[in-house]
């Protein structure tokens, strides 16, 4: 009895002994993978199938990785994808990880790095996808949230109105409980792909929302930055 796969992976490669020797070694580690040669091959796979990861080269014919990723962000596709690329700059790096990429490895890499790289992702991906589903209103501390009046009601008895970007970050921290939630994240999801504001702008919605719903906004017990790694909402 053949042992369930671990993972499907979407290899887009353009190099075909190096494409062949990848997809040979995650096929060794039990994922399914199915290979493209080019940027635009890769949409179409996409657009017809879904992966738990993306594998994605940067200088690729075409349409390149980059290019790749921003249009699947854009199209509020939150597949994980993680970079390959013989581009070693930290702005090149930059560039990947602002446009949407999950992580970014330089060629030539070590095999066994990109495999607990590619395990990581795939988990990862795998616990968000059973994250909290959220209705319309949601309850915590004697706190309640209207996502769909942008309004909430604090422990203290208080209607607050709230912003668009702020029910968006509330959402998106609480669908996600007691994981942590990256910088870049949350930038995509809120903020979208062409404005990237400061950690200090996030750092002062975290204080606003202790402000609002915290017994001590300075010990809280529900809205946590964690260093340097993004915020998390617990209970």
């Amino acid at each position: 009895m053949s042992e369930p796969s671990k993972g499907t992976i979407l290899l887009v490669e353009d190099e075909e002994n190096l494409q062949e020797a990848l997809k040979l070694n995650l096929e060794l580690e039990g994922y399914d993978v199915t290979t493209a040669g080019d940027g635009g091959e890769a949409l179409q796979k996409i657009a017809g199938e879904c992966f738990d990861l993306i594998i994605l080269d940067v200088m690729l014919p075409e349409l390149d990785g980059i290019s790749v990723t921003e249009t699947l962000r854009l199209q509020n596709n939150d597949v994980p994808i993680l970079i390959v690329s013989a581009k070693s700059s930290s702005a090149d790096r930059v560039l990947g990880l602002k446009k949407g990429a999950d992580d970014y490895l330089v060629k030539p890499f070590n095999l066994e790095e990109l495999l607990l790289r590619v395990q990581k992702l795939i988990d990862k991906n795998k616990r968000l996808s059973h994250s909290v589903s959220l209705g319309d209103t949601y309850s915590f501390g004697g706190n309640t949230i209207d996502f769909k009046a942008q309004q909430a009601q604090t422990f203290k008895g208080a209607l607050i109105d709230l912003s668009k970007k702020e029910i968006m970050l509330l959402k998106l921290l609480i669908e996600n409980k007691n994981e942590v939630v990256s910088r870049e994240k949350i930038l995509q999801t809120v903020w979208g792909y062409q404005v990237f504001p400061t950690t200090r702008t996030i750092d002062n919605f975290i204080l606003n929302f202790r402000k609002y719903f915290e017994q001590d906004s300075r010990n809280p017990a529900f809205f946590h930055s964690v260093r340097g790694v993004g915020y998390k909402y617990s209970e």
